[in-house]
Protein backbone atom coordinates (compact mmCIF):
# COMPACT_ATOMS: atom_id res chain seq x y z
CA UNK A 1 0.00 0.00 0.00
CA UNK A 2 1.55 3.37 -0.97
CA UNK A 3 0.56 6.02 1.61
CA UNK A 4 -0.78 9.54 1.10
CA UNK A 5 2.02 10.96 3.50
CA UNK A 6 5.15 9.53 5.25
CA UNK A 7 6.80 12.31 7.34
CA UNK A 8 10.00 11.54 9.38
CA UNK A 9 11.13 13.99 12.01
CA UNK A 10 10.66 14.72 15.20
CA UNK A 11 8.17 12.69 18.05
CA UNK A 12 8.03 13.70 21.70
CA UNK A 13 5.95 14.28 24.35
CA UNK A 14 4.23 17.94 25.18
CA UNK A 15 3.68 18.42 28.66
CA UNK A 16 1.90 21.91 28.45
CA UNK A 17 0.62 24.05 31.42
CA UNK A 18 -3.31 23.90 32.11
CA UNK A 19 -3.40 27.23 33.24
CA UNK A 20 -2.46 30.19 30.70
CA UNK A 21 -0.40 33.48 31.66
CA UNK A 22 1.56 31.46 34.61
CA UNK A 23 5.07 30.90 34.37
CA UNK A 24 6.24 27.42 34.63
CA UNK A 25 7.58 27.69 38.68
CA UNK A 26 4.12 28.63 39.64
CA UNK A 27 2.16 26.41 36.99
CA UNK A 28 0.50 23.33 39.17
CA UNK A 29 -1.16 21.34 36.38
CA UNK A 30 -0.24 20.13 32.91
CA UNK A 31 -1.87 18.18 30.21
CA UNK A 32 0.22 15.05 28.12
CA UNK A 33 0.09 15.17 24.61
CA UNK A 34 1.81 13.81 21.68
CA UNK A 35 3.67 16.18 20.07
CA UNK A 36 6.88 16.54 17.81
CA UNK A 37 6.70 18.47 14.42
CA UNK A 38 6.73 16.04 11.68
CA UNK A 39 4.27 13.57 13.93
CA UNK A 40 1.75 16.40 14.33
CA UNK A 41 2.04 16.89 10.48
CA UNK A 42 1.21 13.33 10.00
CA UNK A 43 -1.80 13.57 12.69
CA UNK A 44 -3.07 16.72 10.79
CA UNK A 45 -3.20 15.15 7.40
CA UNK A 46 -4.77 11.85 9.09
CA UNK A 47 -7.55 14.11 10.81
CA UNK A 48 -7.99 15.05 7.35
CA UNK A 49 -8.97 11.17 6.29
CA UNK A 50 -5.59 10.54 4.79
CA UNK A 51 -3.38 7.52 4.92
CA UNK A 52 -0.08 8.58 6.95
CA UNK A 53 2.74 7.07 9.32
CA UNK A 54 5.47 8.46 10.28
CA UNK A 55 9.47 7.45 10.37
CA UNK A 56 11.24 8.57 13.86
CA UNK A 57 12.40 7.10 17.46
CA UNK A 58 11.32 7.03 20.89
CA UNK A 59 12.71 5.85 23.92
CA UNK A 60 12.40 2.41 25.66
CA UNK A 61 10.44 3.43 28.37
CA UNK A 62 6.50 4.31 29.68
CA UNK A 63 6.71 7.49 27.23
CA UNK A 64 7.83 6.10 24.25
CA UNK A 65 4.64 3.04 24.84
CA UNK A 66 2.24 6.70 25.14
CA UNK A 67 3.31 7.77 21.74
CA UNK A 68 2.57 4.46 20.10
CA UNK A 69 -0.86 5.09 21.52
CA UNK A 70 -1.43 7.96 20.72
CA UNK A 71 -0.24 7.53 17.45
CA UNK A 72 -2.81 4.38 16.49
CA UNK A 73 -5.34 6.36 18.26
CA UNK A 74 -4.85 9.70 15.65
CA UNK A 75 -4.59 6.93 13.20
CA UNK A 76 -1.17 7.91 12.27
CA UNK A 77 1.09 3.72 11.05
CA UNK A 78 3.45 3.51 13.88
CA UNK A 79 5.02 1.05 11.97
CA UNK A 80 8.26 2.83 11.42
CA UNK A 81 8.65 3.94 15.28
CA UNK A 82 11.16 2.12 16.80
CA UNK A 83 13.12 2.37 20.19
CA UNK A 84 16.50 3.32 21.02
CA UNK A 85 17.49 1.70 24.13
CA UNK A 86 19.50 3.92 26.75
CA UNK A 87 18.12 7.37 25.63
CA UNK A 88 15.03 9.14 27.29
CA UNK A 89 11.81 9.53 25.00
CA UNK A 90 11.92 13.70 24.49
CA UNK A 91 9.78 15.86 26.41
CA UNK A 92 8.63 19.41 25.35
CA UNK A 93 7.36 21.73 28.26
CA UNK A 94 5.97 25.43 26.73
CA UNK A 95 4.56 28.69 28.96
CA UNK A 96 1.27 29.92 27.36
CA UNK A 97 1.07 33.70 27.24
CA UNK A 98 -1.61 34.87 25.04
CA UNK A 99 -1.32 36.08 22.16
CA UNK A 100 1.85 35.69 20.86
CA UNK A 101 4.55 34.24 23.31
CA UNK A 102 4.67 30.84 23.93
CA UNK A 103 8.29 29.67 25.18
CA UNK A 104 9.36 26.18 24.62
CA UNK A 105 11.97 24.13 26.79
CA UNK A 106 13.15 21.09 24.98
CA UNK A 107 14.51 18.25 27.10
CA UNK A 108 16.51 15.94 24.48
CA UNK A 109 19.63 15.38 26.16
CA UNK A 110 21.97 13.91 25.85
CA UNK A 111 20.35 12.93 22.40
CA UNK A 112 17.20 12.49 21.37
CA UNK A 113 16.35 9.47 20.14
CA UNK A 114 14.95 10.77 16.83
CA UNK A 115 17.93 11.45 16.29
CA UNK A 116 19.64 8.22 16.09
CA UNK A 117 17.58 7.45 12.38
CA UNK A 118 19.62 5.03 10.39
CA UNK A 119 19.92 5.01 6.56
CA UNK A 120 19.89 1.37 6.59
CA UNK A 121 16.75 0.81 8.32
CA UNK A 122 14.61 3.09 6.18
CA UNK A 123 11.89 1.57 3.83
CA UNK A 124 13.17 3.06 0.80
CA UNK A 125 11.01 1.91 -1.54
CA UNK A 126 7.60 2.72 0.60
CA UNK A 127 9.29 6.55 0.89
CA UNK A 128 9.35 6.63 -2.89
CA UNK A 129 6.31 5.48 -3.26
CA UNK A 130 4.25 7.55 -1.32
CA UNK A 131 2.13 10.55 -2.01
CA UNK A 132 4.29 12.99 -0.77
CA UNK A 133 7.13 12.35 1.84
CA UNK A 134 8.14 14.95 4.70
CA UNK A 135 10.89 16.00 6.26
CA UNK A 136 12.61 18.47 8.22
CA UNK A 137 15.30 20.96 9.25
CA UNK A 138 15.92 19.53 12.48
CA UNK A 139 16.53 15.98 11.28
CA UNK A 140 19.82 17.41 9.71
CA UNK A 141 20.84 18.72 12.84
CA UNK A 142 23.00 15.65 13.78
CA UNK A 143 24.06 11.91 12.74
CA UNK A 144 22.75 9.67 11.59
CA UNK A 145 20.12 11.11 11.35
CA UNK A 146 21.40 13.86 8.43
CA UNK A 147 22.66 11.10 6.76
CA UNK A 148 19.36 9.02 7.04
CA UNK A 149 17.54 12.34 5.84
CA UNK A 150 19.42 13.53 2.59
CA UNK A 151 19.60 9.47 1.31
CA UNK A 152 15.79 9.45 2.31
CA UNK A 153 15.85 12.67 -0.19
CA UNK A 154 18.20 10.90 -2.75
CA UNK A 155 16.55 7.49 -3.08
CA UNK A 156 13.21 9.04 -3.48
CA UNK A 157 14.74 11.47 -6.10
CA UNK A 158 11.40 14.40 -6.44
CA UNK A 159 8.95 11.26 -6.97
CA UNK A 160 5.57 12.79 -6.51
CA UNK A 161 5.66 15.49 -4.26
CA UNK A 162 8.68 15.74 -1.39
CA UNK A 163 8.12 18.67 1.60
CA UNK A 164 11.02 20.26 3.08
CA UNK A 165 10.20 21.68 6.14
CA UNK A 166 12.90 24.12 7.10
CA UNK A 167 12.18 23.99 10.96
CA UNK A 168 15.01 25.95 12.25
CA UNK A 169 15.56 25.62 15.82
CA UNK A 170 18.54 27.37 16.78
CA UNK A 171 19.11 25.27 19.86
CA UNK A 172 19.74 22.08 17.71
CA UNK A 173 22.48 23.70 15.99
CA UNK A 174 26.00 25.60 17.38
CA UNK A 175 25.28 28.69 14.56
CA UNK A 176 23.40 29.40 11.21
CA UNK A 177 26.24 28.82 8.86
CA UNK A 178 26.71 25.18 10.09
CA UNK A 179 23.29 24.45 8.88
CA UNK A 180 23.37 26.36 5.24
CA UNK A 181 25.02 23.95 3.31
CA UNK A 182 23.14 21.09 4.65
CA UNK A 183 19.77 23.20 3.89
CA UNK A 184 21.27 23.57 0.52
CA UNK A 185 21.09 19.84 0.04
CA UNK A 186 18.11 19.17 0.86
CA UNK A 187 16.76 21.75 -1.29
CA UNK A 188 18.25 19.98 -4.28
CA UNK A 189 15.95 16.76 -3.42
CA UNK A 190 12.43 18.51 -2.84
CA UNK A 191 9.99 19.71 -4.51
CA UNK A 192 8.27 22.05 -1.70
CA UNK A 193 9.86 24.46 0.91
CA UNK A 194 8.04 25.50 3.78
CA UNK A 195 9.40 28.18 6.28
CA UNK A 196 9.01 31.26 8.40
CA UNK A 197 11.04 34.35 8.04
CA UNK A 198 14.03 32.72 10.25
CA UNK A 199 13.80 29.90 8.27
CA UNK A 200 14.16 30.95 4.90
CA UNK A 201 16.92 33.04 6.40
CA UNK A 202 18.75 30.37 7.61
CA UNK A 203 18.03 28.53 4.39
CA UNK A 204 19.24 31.34 1.95
CA UNK A 205 20.69 33.93 3.25
CA UNK A 206 17.50 36.26 2.46
CA UNK A 207 14.39 37.56 4.25
CA UNK A 208 12.26 39.46 2.42
CA UNK A 209 9.28 37.02 1.55
CA UNK A 210 9.27 37.32 -1.92
CA UNK A 211 13.21 37.37 -2.31
CA UNK A 212 13.56 34.50 -0.26
CA UNK A 213 10.69 32.56 -2.29
CA UNK A 214 12.41 33.36 -5.10
CA UNK A 215 16.10 32.20 -3.48
CA UNK A 216 14.29 29.16 -2.46
CA UNK A 217 12.91 28.30 -6.05
CA UNK A 218 16.52 29.05 -7.29
CA UNK A 219 17.54 26.33 -4.91
CA UNK A 220 15.90 23.50 -6.99
CA UNK A 221 12.22 23.23 -5.64
CA UNK A 222 9.06 24.35 -7.39
CA UNK A 223 6.92 25.85 -4.72
CA UNK A 224 8.56 28.16 -2.03
CA UNK A 225 6.07 28.94 1.17
CA UNK A 226 7.14 31.75 3.00
CA UNK A 227 4.91 32.42 6.46
CA UNK A 228 4.51 35.72 7.33
CA UNK A 229 3.02 35.81 10.81
CA UNK A 230 0.75 39.05 11.25
CA UNK A 231 0.89 39.33 7.38
CA UNK A 232 -0.66 35.60 6.34
CA UNK A 233 1.83 33.20 3.60
CA UNK A 234 3.04 33.44 0.81
CA UNK A 235 3.54 30.88 -1.90
CA UNK A 236 5.32 31.22 -5.61
CA UNK A 237 5.17 28.21 -7.77
CA UNK A 238 7.75 27.94 -10.59
CA UNK A 239 5.58 28.11 -13.08
CA UNK A 240 4.67 32.05 -11.67
CA UNK A 241 1.82 31.33 -9.88
CA UNK A 242 1.37 33.07 -6.96
CA UNK A 243 -1.01 32.97 -3.93
CA UNK A 244 -0.07 36.00 -0.95
CA UNK A 245 -3.42 34.91 1.81
CA UNK A 246 -3.74 36.89 5.03
CA UNK A 247 -3.91 35.22 8.00
CA UNK A 248 -7.52 34.29 9.54
CA UNK A 249 -9.01 36.40 12.90
CA UNK A 250 -9.01 34.36 15.43
CA UNK A 251 -8.19 34.62 19.55
CA UNK A 252 -5.41 33.00 20.39
CA UNK A 253 -4.85 30.78 23.00
CA UNK A 254 -1.54 28.51 22.05
CA UNK A 255 0.46 29.42 18.62
CA UNK A 256 2.35 26.32 19.20
CA UNK A 257 1.11 23.33 16.94
CA UNK A 258 -0.35 26.15 14.44
CA UNK A 259 2.60 25.59 12.00
CA UNK A 260 2.10 21.54 11.70
CA UNK A 261 -1.98 21.75 11.32
CA UNK A 262 -0.56 24.21 8.44
CA UNK A 263 1.61 21.69 7.02
CA UNK A 264 -0.75 19.08 7.58
CA UNK A 265 -3.33 21.01 5.90
CA UNK A 266 -0.95 21.98 2.99
CA UNK A 267 -0.17 18.26 1.96
CA UNK A 268 -3.51 17.58 1.81
CA UNK A 269 -4.37 20.27 -0.52
CA UNK A 270 -1.98 19.16 -2.79
CA UNK A 271 -2.80 15.87 -2.61
CA UNK A 272 -5.95 17.16 -3.96
CA UNK A 273 -5.14 19.02 -6.64
CA UNK A 274 -6.38 22.12 -5.30
CA UNK A 275 -5.42 25.45 -6.79
CA UNK A 276 -2.91 27.22 -4.66
CA UNK A 277 -4.96 30.36 -3.41
CA UNK A 278 -7.17 27.62 -2.03
CA UNK A 279 -5.10 25.32 -0.54
CA UNK A 280 -3.15 28.49 1.17
CA UNK A 281 -6.62 29.53 2.43
CA UNK A 282 -6.96 26.05 3.99
CA UNK A 283 -4.27 25.47 5.52
CA UNK A 284 -4.21 29.02 6.73
CA UNK A 285 -7.44 28.28 8.75
CA UNK A 286 -6.08 24.80 9.82
CA UNK A 287 -3.34 26.62 11.49
CA UNK A 288 -5.42 29.52 12.86
CA UNK A 289 -8.06 27.09 14.52
CA UNK A 290 -4.92 25.20 16.32
CA UNK A 291 -4.04 28.63 17.51
CA UNK A 292 -7.19 28.94 19.21
CA UNK A 293 -6.52 25.65 21.32
CA UNK A 294 -4.28 24.65 24.32
CA UNK A 295 -2.98 21.35 22.52
CA UNK A 296 -1.69 20.25 19.46
CA UNK A 297 -1.93 17.11 18.09
CA UNK A 298 -5.24 16.79 19.26
CA UNK A 299 -6.46 19.87 18.55
CA UNK A 300 -5.93 18.98 14.52
CA UNK A 301 -8.88 20.77 12.95
CA UNK A 302 -11.26 18.14 10.83
CA UNK A 303 -12.13 19.14 7.13
CA UNK A 304 -15.52 20.52 8.15
CA UNK A 305 -13.95 22.52 10.68
CA UNK A 306 -11.69 24.55 7.93
CA UNK A 307 -14.41 24.98 5.39
CA UNK A 308 -16.24 26.48 8.10
CA UNK A 309 -13.48 29.14 9.14
CA UNK A 310 -12.36 29.67 5.42
CA UNK A 311 -15.95 30.09 4.51
CA UNK A 312 -16.68 32.77 8.08
CA UNK A 313 -13.29 34.41 7.36
CA UNK A 314 -12.60 33.86 10.80
CA UNK A 315 -11.95 31.47 13.80
CA UNK A 316 -15.25 31.35 15.75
Amino acid sequence: MAYDLITMGRIGVDLYPLQTGVPLPQVTSFGKFLGGSATNVAVAAARLGRDTAVITRTGEDPFGEYLHQALRDFGVDDRWVTSVPGLATPITFCEVFPPDDFPLYFYRRPKAPDLEIDAHELDLEAIREAGIFWVTGTGLSEEPSRTATLAALAHRAKAGTTVFDLDWRPMFWSDPDAARPFYEEALRHTTVAVGNLDEVEVATGVREPHAAAEALLAAGVELAVVKQGPKGVLAVHRDGTTAEVPPLPVNVLNGLGAGDAFGGSLCHGLLEGWDLERIMRHANAAGAIVASRLECSSAMPTAEEIEAAVTAGEVR
